[in-house]
């Protein structure tokens, strides 16, 4: 395999996926991402300081890898109000967050309205502290709120950018092969019906993210088909700010249970997914994201020598990792940041949910959220 040219041309599927299957050159292969990221994003790490705020655990999607989700009858179920929102997002912009990321789950008592008033809510809440942004509702949520409100799936995305969100999470996308899906997540929203929503935020002038969840039952064919669809939608939109690399955590989930997943994805895995999304997308999407809280900061390092350029968010509370069994953490400082960036001998820079750089002039004062400074 020529990897230089790889480099340069515009790859396709089989592109794709030969360099997926390709053991022989894999040291090659992340060599050739990592200069492409030069070339293309230089040697700036960047991270945000957000946090994330599930207002309930209450879903019916019945999703095989999720060990979140719950019953409205669960003991533990819960469904939180705008108020209790708004308030858990102030202590976030207290703490230094500038960004609050909502994400909920197919509830019968969610619908857009209710979402609207979440984010009117935080932006009230904040506005005295400076303001913040609202990264918010993957498209399941959408299409849960829009039919919930019996409206369709563009006015759901005006009345929630009128309300003042302002970018929308790509995730629920996990693996964008229908017949993955009906093992996966049969009550999720469909490859097209993913995409569609995707489209139509993005032609209402609402930026998302783009995901990928890999490391459970999708082959190296379907990891090529879920990159090629991503790409062919930037390609026509333009409206994604990041590729976020999601490793599955097995640990509490059906599938451990069941042995239809015997672990996770190993390092060289998550290693290769890095490099060969950065070939594959080039700087059609430029930045790519590596979960620390997923990986684990030491190996996050690594993984921003293959391509990566962005060492994700401080989130201040991860509830759906920690319940799958993440063990890292589920916050960082900038310092922490900093410091994790500077020792791989890269530029750290923080930055906003539009990948805009945060300085000092807007930061607030140091202060503490619970136990945790997130500030300094």
């Amino acid at each position: 395999m020529d990897i230089e040219s790889l480099m340069k041309k515009n790859l396709s599927r089989r592109d794709c996926l030969e360099l997926f299957e390709n053991e022989d050159d894999f040291f090659d292969i992340m060599k050739a991402a990592d200069e492409l990221r030069r070339d293309i994003v230089g040697d700036t790490v960047t991270y945000i300081i957000n946090g994330n705020i599930n207002y309930t655990n209450i879903c019916t999607c019945g999703c095989r890898f999720c060990a979140f989700a719950r019953a409205a009858s669960s003991p533990d179920a819960y469904f939180m109000t705008p108020d209790q929102v708004a308030e858990k997002a102030l202590r976030f912009r207290r703490a230094g967050a500038t960004e609050i990321c909502l994400m909920g789950g197919r509830n019968p008592k969610t619908d857009t309205y209710y979402q609207a008033e979440l984010v009117r809510k935080i932006k009230a809440a904040a506005e005295p502290e400076g303001g913040i942004l609202i990264h918010g509702f993957s498209p399941q949520d959408i299409l849960t709120g829009a039919e919930n409100a019996g409206l369709d799936v563009r006015s759901a995305i005006m009345i929630l950018k009128e309300a003042g969100l302002s970018t929308m999470p790509g995730v629920a996308a996990e693996i964008l092969v229908d017949d993955i899906r009906k093992e996966l997540c049969p009550g999720k929203v469909s490859v097209s019906e993913w995409e569609d929503i995707i489209r139509t935020a993005h032609r209402c002038g609402v930026k998302t993210t783009s995901t990928i969840m890999y490391g459970h039952i999708e082959s190296n064919e379907d990891r090529a088909e879920h990159l090629w669809r991503l790409r062919k939608i930037q390609e026509e939109t333009g409206g994604f700010t990041e590729f976020i690399l999601l490793p599955f955590l097995p640990e509490n989930t059906e599938f451990i249970r069941t042995g239809r997943v015997k672990g996770a994805a190993s390092g060289l895995t998550d290693m290769k997914m890095t490099a060969v999304s950065r070939l594959f997308f080039k700087d059609t999407i430029r930045n790519i994201q590596v979960p620390w809280v997923k990986l684990g900061v030491k190996f996050a390092q690594t993984c921003l020598k293959c391509g990566g350029n962005d060492f994700s968010g401080s989130m201040m509370e991860d509830d759906i990792s920690v319940a799958a069994g993440a063990s890292y953490g589920t916050f960082m400082t900038r310092s922490m940041y900093e410091d994790a960036i500077r020792q791989i001998g890269r530029i750290p820079q923080e930055r906003n949910t539009f990948y805009e750089p945060v300085t000092g002039k807007i930061r607030i004062a140091r202060t503490t959220c619970g136990r945790h400074d997130f500030s300094e």
